[in-house]
């Protein structure tokens, strides 16, 4: 365990990514999942959805800032203090090869679905990006993240939040070629490669109650009966899979919980026990039980999962949901990504 003092394993939300122009069509299907949107002090544009146009997700690449207005979202907040980020490019982003690639997301070349989370940062002091280099620096992981980025946005209550994003970027002075996303990842500004691979910290410099809104109660109030989150399931290729444990290892600054060997004896899944959010609804009991994080190695003979894989690089197959009712249990899909309810504790 890393004695800096830091903590950087503190789950704070998931991003799910639609076709461009496609958020009102994504709210409605979790919506019929039973999950309740969360968009206060917005105008109501259909049945299903309340929208915001922002810059939830400023970054700082080669090239420029991000222009405010490239995305829409809209929030599934949980009672354990997480939530869902609902995510669209109001337009299509540019080709790596135009004029404006200048400002491409790091999010643009992502194919639909899970594809990013953020753990808890904080408002700067200690720096979480110098914290992680450090704890890198020690290990010889390569991993290296990029120094914080102011963002925010303003209400339309007048209010204005502010936070800071660290995000990870490749490394310049170790090979990583064989942990690196599919080429479709790898195709735009640097830091799309480890983007949803290793984890990114939003820490907030206003008070995170302004950026997830967990009151009133019934925010946080849904009609699959969801709690939380109780697992963020990661996957990779077999051979990649110590290369990749030891990156998160160094990311978390803990060592896994445990590791799953098959009867030959190679480790097929790592397993990291990860804090809950200071702000949550106690009563719920979820928050007495840790979330993990879970990397699997792909299974050679799971062939959706080799797929998953080979068409989407490393990072996040599968979330995990708490609820209360054991009726809701079972697999289902947003239709880009795979979400498990499990019966909460």
């Amino acid at each position: 365990m890393a004695n800096d003092g830091v903590s950087t394993r503190i789950l704070d939300h998931i991003v799910h990514l639609t076709p461009p122009g496609t958020l009102e069509e994504s709210v409605c299907a979790f919506r019929n999942l039973g999950f309740t949107y969360v968009q206060p002090l917005l105008p109501v544009h259909n049945a299903c959805i309340q929208i915001l146009t922002n810059s939830e997700q400023p970054s700082v690449t080669p090239g420029g800032t991000h222009a405010d207005g490239q995305t829409a979202n809209a929030l599934v907040v949980f009672a354990d203090g997480t939530y869902l980020e609902l995510l669209h490019f109001t337009q299509r982003p540019p080709s790596p090869s135009s004029r404006a690639s200048s400002t491409r997301h790091p999010w643009a070349a992502k194919l639909p679905g899970w594809i990013d989370y953020a753990f808890l940062g904080n408002a700067g002091t200690p720096s979480i990006a110098q914290t992680i280099n450090a704890r890198a620096a020690a290990d010889g992981s390569g991993v290296q993240y990029a120094p914080e980025v102011r963002g925010g946005r303003t209400r339309t209550d007048g209010r204005v939040l502010e936070w800071l994003i660290t995000a990870p970027r490749p490394a310049t002075d170790v090979d990583t070629d064989e942990l690196e996303n599919h080429p479709r990842d790898r195709d735009g500004e640097a830091g799309d490669g480890v983007r949803g691979r290793l984890p990114f910290f939003c820490g907030d410099v206003t008070p995170r109650a302004w950026r997830v809104p967990l009151e009133p109660r019934s925010n946080t109030s849904h009609a699959n009966t969801a709690q939380g989150i109780t697992h963020v399931k990661l996957l990779v290729l077999p051979a990649q899979l110590a290369a990749y444990a030891q990156q998160l290892t160094t990311a978390l600054g803990v060592p896994p919980r445990d590791s799953t060997a098959t009867a030959s004896s190679s480790l097929r899944e790592f397993v990291w026990e990860l804090e809950r959010q200071p702000e949550q609804f106690a009563e719920t009991g979820i928050g007495k039980v840790p979330a993990l994080l879970i990397l699997k190695a792909a299974g050679e003979d799971d062939q959706e999962e080799r797929e998953y894989v080979r068409t989407r690089g490393a990072g996040i197959y599968e979330l995990g949901v708490a609820v209360a009712d054991a009726g809701k249990e079972g697999v289902v899909n947003t239709p880009y990504g795979r979400i498990v309810f499990r019966r909460s504790q």
